[in-house]
């Protein structure tokens, strides 16, 4: 893996696992491998002048996800008492550098961002926004989204994941997303959100219905786990949506960017885009508290 000069990737190593993480770079995932192959891939020539625009890792997508917009300009969003402000497309959190503490064992480690000066304009409110990453075995990952209200009002969120699965474009007609029940939304050219549709419980990765679609989860936490199916690779990756402890999550967004990518996204979100004006998903977060958001990714050879 290439890396910019005089900058840190972290690794972390569990039995077959091995995990890379550039906390500078807005806390950013790298990639993961399994048993010396990607699950989780960062491309070789990455543009590191630019590393939040890569096409690889796991952004973190904080305040809000998705695209907001004001009188149909993008990222730009209205508060409560009509001031308009400007803020990135999926928010801020992936273009800054996030505070580190590994853990003793050396199998995960906690990334910390706080607001500041690049923050409250576009933002103003105090904040602890934390990722952690932690390999439970050598073929689980844990990760947790918290978000904490250090200030006196309160505060609006709805953070996600924009996780990249390494997947040859030429297996998609092979592979397959199995769903808990969901509808089906997605975002029209003015910002709206389409309306539900019932969603399919297993859906093919070349299915170009799913590209850029919102699989929205009931309210309960699912009873069965979101499962990418990859014949071609000899793997089932399954990320368990049900952890003790975790915020519900709102949707399951699928995307790949061309016919010819070699990866398919799978992001489980706590919102829909636009929510800090439509309401999908937006939560108000009390002054002094916190609250969090756990998923497990589990990786199993298929059987033959």
């Amino acid at each position: 893996m290439n890396a910019p000069p005089q900058q840190d990737i972290l690794t972390f190593i569990r039995g077959t696992s091995t995990l890379r993480v550039a906390p500078w770079a807005g806390g950013r995932l790298l990639s993961w491998h399994v048993d010396g192959q990607p699950v989780i891939e960062w491309p070789e020539y990455a543009n590191w002048a630019q590393p939040a625009r890569v096409r690889g890792g796991n952004p973190l997508l904080f305040p809000f996800l998705g695209r907001h917009r004001v009188d149909s300009q993008i990222g730009r969003w209205r508060d409560a008492q009509g001031v308009v402000r400007d803020l990135p497309m999926h928010g801020f959190a992936r273009d800054l550098p996030f505070s580190t503490q590994a853990d003793d064992d050396g199998h995960g480690l906690r990334m910390t961002l706080v607001d500041s000066d690049a923050t409250r304009t576009g933002y103003p409110f105090a904040f602890r926004f934390e990722a952690t990453y932690r390999l439970v075995d050598a073929h689980s990952l844990d990760v947790t989204l918290s978000a904490t209200n250090t200030g006196s009002d309160p505060l609006p969120w709805y953070a996600g994941h924009h996780f990249y699965f390494a997947l040859p474009h030429a297996q998609r007609a092979q592979s397959t997303l199995e769903l808990p029940p969901t509808q089906r939304r997605y975002q029209l050219a003015d910002g709206s959100i389409s309306a539900p549709e019932p969603g399919e419980t297993q859906y093919r990765l070349d299915d170009t219905q799913i590209v850029d679609r919102f699989h929205v989860l009931a309210p309960t936490p699912p009873a069965v786990p979101v499962r990418l199916i990859a014949p071609g690779l000899g793997r089932r990756i399954t990320i368990d949506l049900n952890r003790p402890g975790s915020l519900p999550w709102y949707a399951v967004t699928t995307w790949t960017e061309a016919d010819d990518s070699d990866f398919y996204c799978v992001e489980p979100w706590l919102g829909l885009p636009d929510a800090i004006h439509n309401g999908l998903g937006l939560r108000w977060l009390a002054p002094g508290h916190t609250e969090a958001a756990t998923l497990r990714i589990g990786v199993e050879a298929l059987a033959g």
